[in-house]
């Protein structure tokens, strides 16, 4: 099997780097993206993390570690445009690549050793991301996913680390056990009760005991701690939308009843994005009329998986792509250019409340059928 190369870019407190250059006033200040009075921490600059304040923390505690953190709001137009900056540099560049989240990216270099450094271009790479948009970037190279992950967190901030092949057992060693992927507070605290602290120890631990603690994931874990991973870079050209459509029996030319179908579709696709844990940042609306002629449209729009954000986008790429009078045979929506939600979307003003009010609408769906809770706009 052919030894494989994967880099892992991560942008540096990307939400706050991106506000620090849009107020240079900010840098080297504790900043904290999210409500001041109300929420939670979305994300905070390394200043602010000496104060012990983490991404999830209830605004109110951070205050009261921080007194003089500086609080913004965020900005979702600008964090868009700048994650899609990056995204077209390593398009343009890389032979495969995943852009895991907005401000996330694995690389695959498998095979291309026989033609450069993979090192070097790597770094090459960060040099021309970072000229070019003055965000900080660390990565980690080497065997596979995991491992290149650990290696970028370990090389922050604004770092890079390469771990050899062969080495990756040694590399993780010493590393606490909440390094590895997976192990959250609860695990931490059960391989704790056991006496277990590093990863070196859970590599050494019987399998037995780790699958009793933990079931199958015991199994998993055990891999993990042994510098093992199988898991894919998996295309960002591949599975990258979410579409519905619908061929009419007899043609629409009732705009009422067309923009409820538009409605009807946007929720839909909405829902499977949400449960997919992906963000949209393209929208596009397709048309085919009784000759079969067939059209789209699609505009960018900055990273949300909210129904009331897509859908007036949606209605009004129809209207600029529907022939007066036109009578359609077939009508579709689509939301392309996917990306994982790294976003905490109560850092802006009123997306606590929304983002409640769809995961309860979304569980009930998920409890009684898809259909049974829908926008009054919707309904013919």
């Amino acid at each position: 099997m052919q030894q494989r190369i994967i880099a892992h870019f991560d942008l540096d407190s990307f939400f706050v780097s991106v506000e620090v250059l849009n107020d240079p006033s900010l840098k080297g200040k504790p900043v904290i993206v999210g409500g001041r009075e109300r929420g939670v921490v979305a994300a905070c600059s390394y200043e602010a993390r000496k104060f012990g304040i983490h991404s999830a923390m209830p605004s109110s505690k951070a205050r009261q570690l921080c007194p003089q953190a500086i609080f913004v709001s965020g900005t979702r137009g600008e964090y868009s445009r700048y994650s899609r900056w990056v995204t077209d540099i390593i398009a343009a560049k890389a032979p495969l690549f995943e852009k895991a989240s907005i401000d996330e990216f694995y690389i695959d270099l498998t095979g291309m050793e026989k033609f450069f450094n993979p090192l070097q271009w790597t770094i090459d790479l960060r040099n021309e991301i970072m000229a070019a948009t003055n965000l900080p970037i660390s990565f980690g190279l080497s065997s596979n996913k995991m491992i290149a992950k650990i290696a970028t967190n370990q090389a922050k901030p604004n770092g890079y680390l390469h771990i050899p092949f062969g080495k990756e057992k040694e590399f993780l060693a010493p590393l606490g056990a909440n390094e590895i992927p997976g192990v959250g507070k609860h695990a931490q605290e059960v391989l704790a009760y056991i006496g277990i602290k590093t990863i070196k120890q859970i590599s050494e631990i019987n399998i037995e005991i780790l699958e009793e603690k933990f079931g199958k994931w015991g199994t998993e874990l055990k891999q993990k701690a042994e510098g093992l991973h199988f898991g894919e870079v998996i295309s960002f050209h591949e599975s990258k939308s979410i579409s519905t459509e619908n061929t009419f029996n007899e043609p629409l030319t009732e705009l009422v009843f067309i923009n409820a179908e538009l409605v009807k579709f946007t929720e839909k696709i909405c829902f499977e994005l949400r449960q997919d844990e992906k963000v949209t940042g393209c929208i596009s609306v397709k048309i085919r009329y009784p000759n079969f002629e067939t059209f789209s449209k699609q505009t960018t729009i900055d990273y949300t998986n909210a129904d009331e954000d897509i859908i007036p986008i949606v209605k009004e790429l129809f209207k600029k792509l529907h022939k007066k009078g036109e009578p359609i045979r077939l009508l579709g929506v689509r939301l392309s250019e996917l990306t994982g939600n790294p976003i905490q979307t109560n850092m802006f003003s009123d997306a606590e409340k929304k983002n409640e009010l769809y995961k309860s609408i979304d569980d009930i769906k998920n409890r009684f059928g898809k259909g049974l809770l829908k926008r009054a706009s919707s309904s013919k």
